[in-house]
């Protein structure tokens, strides 16, 4: 019976981890990036090849491309944006001609992600990621202080806000700060205020309108080269699934993905399944959306939350959550007897337990929570086989 690609990611040779640690998981493939080649640059085949054969010469395989970012000036549609949709249709003709099947992407505006905090200790006495949109509140409205701010908040959420902030020690307000302008995956250097003021301006005419016309533009045109490479793109939900400081967002839910396959059609334009992102949002219906969008889905990131009625959402068990993660593996058991194809999959995130605690990883990113999310998925998976035969 087919089952799915078990990968994890990997950040190249600057990660933590290398690749005979992850070979030891018992995994089949790598996902990772060109991380050092700056965002709108060309992937050469030259480079996409090294980094191939790297990872082939310890048994595994390059299964995903995550991410081939997208320049912000592409998202903007302004500046140099038509250069870098043409030096991303180059680098996805090179990914072609090398043979990796899926390039993952997100079109989330200068943030990829948001959490509050990355060290919450939860009841079993583990580091987990974790958000609360009054500690976010705060952040927003008393540390950061971004233009016209006031707007986005009721008086109580202010005021929630600006007590929580009196609670907290300077050491705490600084870590917030740090915390959530983390910046992009891969990287462990933040964002400034005067950066993040300056790239939050830069978007001030977007609505959200603007910005799904403009991801709908850039599918348009890269999407027929996607194809004609051999490669399927698939979009990663915004994370989290709802506007942050003031930003558009348009990879939010049900009606956003309807929108962007109905208006690019290709399946070559498909969707990076994650429960996470997805599952963050206590109004999704994840069975529904996978069903709805089943032929698009290229890539799984399968993680767990646990949502509270306050907005706060954590990081759960990968089979201990909201996220209905049995009725989600059954679904995927059965796509790929459909397609008679394995999709890949990773285990999204991980628990920092205690005994790795003065290990540098990545945030969400530890060896040891995600080889307890692999080992339980790997027997989700394999019990539910059995009981399918």
């Amino acid at each position: 019976m087919i089952s799915m690609q078990q990968t994890m990611r990997w950040y190249g040779p600057n990660d933590v981890l290398s690749l005979k640690d992850l070979k030891q998981a018992g995994i089949s493939g790598i996902v990772t990036a060109l991380h050092e080649i700056p965002v709108g640059e060309i992937w050469t085949e030259n480079a996409i090849l090294e980094r191939k054969n790297l990872i082939e010469s310890f048994g595994l395989q390059w299964n995903v491309i995550e991410s081939l970012s997208v320049h912000e000036d592409i998202k903007k549609r302004s500046g140099n944006y038509k250069e870098y949709i043409e030096n991303y249709k180059i680098s996805l003709q090179n990914i072609g001609k090398c043979g990796i099947p899926v390039v993952a992407y997100n079109f989330m505006p200068v943030l990829d992600w948001v959490r509050t905090d990355h060290f919450h200790e939860n009841n079993e006495g583990a580091s987990v990621l974790k958000f609360d949109p009054i500690k976010f509140a705060y952040f927003d409205l008393f540390l950061l202080k971004r233009k016209n701010v006031e707007q986005d908040y009721s008086d109580e959420q202010t005021t929630a806000a600006k007590m929580l902030g009196d609670s907290l020690s300077s050491e705490e307000k600084e870590e917030l700060f740090r915390s959530i302008l983390l910046g992009l995956p891969g990287s462990t250097e933040n964002f400034t205020a005067e950066i993040i003021k300056e790239l939050l301006d830069s978007y001030s005419h977007i609505t959200d309108e603007k910005l799904r016309e403009n991801l709908v533009h850039f599918l348009s045109e890269v999407t027929p080269t996607a194809k004609e490479s051999g490669v399927n793109l698939a979009i990663h939900p915004d994370d989290p699934p709802f506007s942050v400081l003031g930003l558009p967002r348009v990879v939010s839910n049900h009606k956003d993905l309807k929108f962007i396959f109905e208006n690019v059609k290709s399946k070559a334009n498909g969707l990076c399944y994650c429960t996470g992102s997805l599952g963050a949002n206590p109004n999704h219906d994840l069975l529904e959306i996978y069903d709805e969008f089943e032929e698009r889905i290229h890539f799984l990131h399968l993680r767990n939350v646990r949502k509270k009625v306050t907005g706060v959402f954590m990081e759960s068990d990968h089979l201990n959550g909201d996220v209905p993660m049995t009725a989600v593996v059954k679904r995927i058991i059965k796509t790929m007897q459909k397609r008679n194809q394995s999709i890949p999959m990773r285990p999204d995130h991980g628990y920092l337990h205690t005994m790795e605690a003065d290990k540098n990883y990545y945030a969400g990113y530890s060896f040891i929570g995600r080889l307890k999310g692999l080992a339980e998925l790997r027997g989700l998976e394999l019990g539910l086989q059995e009981n399918l035969k």
